[in-house]
């Protein structure tokens, strides 16, 4: 049987084929009974996309990234794009606007941290980028990592219990928030699949899949 529709995951998410021969509607139909079928697999989490093997308007983009939520129990974060004049342009609105909100708060790094790096921070801290085993973030508030957690975090460290850390991959060595700390071996092996939160629960360190709309909830002060 041929299939007009593939899931595969990845390291940035989702990647989804569409087969670029039949018409439209057939493949919305086709990526709502795909998903329906996975959704136990996938379960409840966040995750970003790229859909591949067909061009598709904008229109017909939000189309499938509806059907996709409709049909499980996934949230579409972000839909990576493969045509490069367009990641440029997102980037720089990016770019752009961290910029904005980093002189307001400073409360964002922008790039990888290597082993024997340290960061910290006063607030709350967002690293756009790795933290690579070996390199240690502390922050008095929370700790978000957009992308890789291999390295020690200290999130809490004026005493917050309530503090968590983010991150889109997690394989943390250490992480401490207040005065609660968790150690998880030599080798950085993840703990999740997609973006997972830790916090303090019943006087430990749980590390959970992050399952809803989180970030815009976080307080940066």
């Amino acid at each position: 049987m041929h299939n007009t529709v593939v899931i595969k995951g990845n390291k940035s998410g989702l990647t989804v084929f569409l087969d670029p021969a039949p018409p439209f509607e057939m493949i919305l139909r086709d990526v709502a009974a795909k998903f329906r079928e996975s959704s136990r697999f996938w379960g409840s989490v966040q995750m970003a996309l790229t859909l591949e093997g067909r061009a598709m308007t904008p229109a017909e983009e939000f189309a499938v990234v509806n059907t996709i939520t409709e049909n499980s129990q996934i949230e579409i974060l972000c839909l990576l794009d493969r045509d490069v004049n367009r990641i440029e342009r997102c980037e720089k609105a990016l770019n752009e606007k961290l910029m904005e909100i980093n002189s307001r708060t400073g409360n964002f790094y922008k790039g990888s941290l290597s082993a024997g790096e340290s960061l910290e921070a006063e607030a709350s801290l967002v690293v756009i980028g790795d933290v690579e085993r070996g390199a240690r973030i502390t922050a008095r508030g929370n700790v978000i990592v957009l992308g890789e957690l291999k390295g020690a975090v200290y999130a809490g460290a004026g005493g917050d219990p309530e503090a968590v850390t983010v991150a889109l991959e997690m394989a943390p060595s250490m992480i401490r928030i207040g005065e609660i700390q968790q150690k998880f071996g030599e080798k950085s092996r993840r703990l999740g699949k997609g973006p997972m939160i830790a916090g303090i629960q019943d006087g430990r360190i749980a590390v959970k899949t992050l399952k809803k709309s989180f970030l815009s909830r976080i307080n940066f002060n």
